[in-house]
């Protein structure tokens, strides 16, 4: 367990600090986090005040409200709502801790029945935010993915596409969202691959024919998933879950490798139905 083993506030933020310095330093210029993810935007503001980091890209997300109080066993970690109240409040906060350091406000899970895609004053204040200079994009997740995304890339307000950005799950395992995210890459849209070691499956129980060709090529399944994932030409950004310096190194090692022909096809079998993803992902504990 890479975490501390004490997991208060204070040395929490000492391990996020730690791993924003160490991905700062070894070049990584974007940041992503999101209003439910604890204490995660109050680290990162500051961190970016202490730090003033030239450079950075941050992206959050709304949506989810937390609620874990900071307990592992909590019987719900979050409550997940797309409504303008929900955003209006959400945005107030993000922007208290982030300031104009925000570069990207994106819908957290969005889904392809969100009551988003009927609410035409959500829609408008997305694009007021737009307005303002901050990229509105939107997250995917659920084995409807790929229809979520080609929903959402067809949204306008006032003749203008509302979303610029897409964070979506793709990895070795679930595959199904990649012909979408092409086609929004395609579309102008930023896409952004998040997920990409299955929730840290791919890198602690892989399947055999991974930690075989990792094996060989004298590396981390990690670093192996994530050049399958930097491979895809229409991924402009593939977020790492790194939690401290040394999976943080761990995974950089993935810049360095190439996959010819064979080894893509090898990994491309890996993939499983998004059905059976899914449901084996809500069946992860917390940790």
């Amino acid at each position: 367990m890479e975490l501390p083993a004490d997991r208060g506030v204070d040395q929490m933020r000492d391990a996020t600090w730690a791993l924003l310095d160490g991905a700062y330093a070894a070049g990584i210029r974007w940041v992503d986090t999101a209003r439910s993810y604890g204490r995660a935007e109050e680290f990162l503001g500051e961190w970016l005040a202490e730090r003033m980091p030239a450079g950075l890209t941050i992206s959050s997300k709304w949506g989810y409200t937390y609620v874990g109080d900071w307990r592992l066993d909590a019987p719900v970690h979050e409550v997940k709502e797309h409504s303008l109240v929900r955003y209006r409040g959400q945005w107030e906060e993000t922007r208290a801790l982030l300031g104009d350091r925000l570069s990207v406000y994106q819908v957290h899970s969005l889904t392809v029945d969100s009551p988003l895609f009927n609410d035409v004053q959500l829609q408008e204040a997305l694009a007021e935010a737009a307005a303002q200079g901050v990229r509105v994009g939107f997250s995917t997740s659920g084995p409807e993915q790929a229809a979520t995304i080609r929903r959402a890339m067809g949204l306008e307000v006032s003749g203008t596409r509302l979303f610029s950005t897409v964070q979506s799950t793709w990895n070795i395992l679930e595959t199904s969202a990649g012909a979408a995210l092409a086609e929004a890459h395609a579309a102008g849209l930023h896409v952004l691959l998040k997920e990409v070691l299955a929730n840290g499956r791919l890198a602690v129980r892989p399947p055999n024919a991974l930690a075989d060709m990792a094996s060989d090529q004298g590396i981390g399944t990690d670093a192996l998933a994530l050049a399958a994932a930097l491979s895809r030409p229409w991924a402009d950004t593939v977020l790492i879950g790194a939690v401290s310096p040394s999976q943080l190194e761990a995974n950089l090692a993935a810049a360095r490798v190439s996959l010819d022909d064979q080894e893509q096809d090898v990994l491309a079998a890996l993939s499983v139905t998004p059905e059976r993803y899914w449901r084996e992902r809500s069946e992860l504990r917390w940790v």
